[in-house]
């Protein structure tokens, strides 16, 4: 069962509209496949109660109404008339599972709890409302109060009631107890269907429904990108990966569509994913190193059962200082680019060096990078030694430069209506010293590749004129920067053509 629509909005910060809840629900149930979903937290608002009745209308149209469940209360009617108004057929209702609950919270013995909980579940009767029963702070009644527990369960299997509910609801188990507690249960109610319900206070969620299942849990609670109260709760893209691959278990769950669900979710909640989050993280299925590209290219070396394509994704070759020829020959030939040994080494060298200076380079900035590159294969016969841009408040930006032409160094200082300008007026007051032509600048266009990322490389290029009409591109961080490159590729070109 998964509760990312109850669940969810006790994450701070967190609360889907009706239209949201609605879309989750549909995607989960129909695309998915999960069993069941719980939706909404009876009495919480006229919101809570618009989305709870537009999702049971849809799943009345669907014959759904019997896998759509709504968290409610031991408060006489109150909870029951809510479900029944919003069109619910099945309340999760929740009742104490430790000694320490009933007699502190609810201020009543045992028999007083059990008595309202019977009440509660014949006017559910009446209503046509199923019912499950959480057992809350279960997993601290098991540890502390172990005979409440069992009496509680002896006297609800003899109610009509469908399911008992088995939450740790402070997280506090660990696997041995969670192993334990429920083979306890099941052997000594085997009659009884149970759910284990995990929290991730101490990041032992994924542990605990692994050993549930293993003590003979046959469903466990999940929440979409693990969202829930305090440390949230167990994945439901995690929950249902360890099913299949570590207890050779089937489910009806569609993993090609959990990707899709924790994008919406993460959309929609303003809750990002980890990028390392297991699965669904942005870059779990991205090899990094070299080596690892290398062995992948030779036999899938680094592949396990965790192919990205079971659950919706692609296997991807990051780019950056740590990246091997066959981390970048892998993303150029997805994108139809072959290049010969020498210019890929160059690619490589020129990927290091930007990776030094930017955590990943991305593919979308591949074909930049090689178009930068083979120009530079060029000869450089101008070079810049170095140079300074200043901008004040009130003054006229300003640049100082300082080039190599043909071994022998020149420097000289301009201002301009902008930072390049500047640097461009300077250049001029070389290379009118040196009495050489200086083209026009015609044009000047500035592409970020595709993406949005604030990190992104900037393409600088522009179109001069000198009896001729010829452009120069250029490659950086830094907008400036990269026109500066381009300027220079323009000089050394013209260097070469009147040499």
């Amino acid at each position: 069962m998964d509760t990312t629509l109850r669940d969810g909005e006790q994450t701070s910060g967190v609360s889907f509209t009706d239209t949201e809840k609605l879309s989750v629900a549909k995607v989960l149930l129909e695309s998915v496949g999960v069993d069941r979903i719980e939706i909404a937290s009876a009495r919480v608002s006229e919101g809570e109660f618009e989305a709870a009745r537009r999702i049971m209308g849809w799943a009345a149209e669907q014959n759904f109404l019997n896998r759509v469940e709504i968290l409610g209360f031991v408060d006489g009617k109150v909870s029951l008339d809510w479900i029944d108004r919003a069109g619910g057929k099945v309340i999760n209702l929740l009742c104490k599972g430790s000694y320490k609950h009933v007699t502190q919270q609810l201020r009543k013995t045992p028999e007083e709890h059990l008595a309202d909980i019977q009440r509660s579940v014949d006017y559910a009767e009446e209503l046509g409302i199923a019912v499950n029963v959480y057992l809350e702070d279960w997993s601290n009644g098991m540890r502390s109060s172990k005979d409440y527990v069992f009496q509680m369960v002896e006297e609800l299997k003899k109610m009509n009631i469908q399911r008992i509910m088995l939450p740790d609801t402070l997280g506090i188990l660990d696997p041995d107890e969670t192993y334990e507690f429920c083979k306890e249960m099941i052997e000594r109610f085997p009659d009884v269907q149970f759910d284990f319900h995990a929290h991730n206070d101490y990041d032992l969620a994924i542990a605990n429904v692994f050993h549930a299942i293993k003590a003979g849990i046959r469903c466990v609670h999940t929440t979409v990108n693990g969202l829930g109260e305090r440390a949230g709760n167990a994945p439901l893209s995690s929950v249902i990966a360890t099913i299949k691959d570590h207890l050779k278990m089937a489910t009806r769950v569609n993993e090609s569509r959990l990707n899709r669900v924790s994008k919406l979710v993460e959309t929609f909640s303003g809750i990002r994913i980890p990028t390392n989050k297991p699965l669904i993280g942005e870059f779990v299925f991205t090899q990094c190193s070299g080596v690892h590209a290398d062995g992948d290219n030779k036999n899938n070396l680094y592949f396990n059962d965790l192919l990205p394509e079971r659950f919706g994704r692609t296997r991807t070759y990051a780019l950056g200082k740590t990246s091997g020829k066959a981390n970048i020959k892998a993303n150029l030939e997805e994108m139809g680019i072959e290049l010969a040994p020498e210019a890929l080494k160059m690619v490589t060298g020129r990927i290091i060096e930007l990776g030094d200076r930017k955590e990943t380079v991305t593919a979308e900035d591949l074909p930049y990078i090689v178009a930068d590159v083979l120009q530079e294969r060029i000869e450089q016969k101008i070079l810049i030694n170095n140079y300074s841009l200043s901008h004040a408040m009130g003054l006229k930006p300003s640049a100082t430069v300082s080039i190599q032409v043909q071994g022998k160094n020149y420097e000289a200082t301009a201002s301009g209506d902008g930072q390049y300008d500047a640097f461009v007026n300077a250049l001029k007051v070389i290379y009118k010293k040196l009495k050489k032509p200086f083209p026009k600048l015609v044009d000047y266009s500035v592409t970020i590749p595709p993406g949005g990322k604030t990190d992104a490389l900037v393409e600088t290029v522009i179109i001069w004129e000198l009896e001729r009409e010829f452009k120069t591109r250029g490659l950086d961080l830094d907008q400036t920067a990269a026109a500066i490159k381009a300027t220079v590729r323009m000089l050394n070109l013209l260097e070469h053509t009147n040499a």
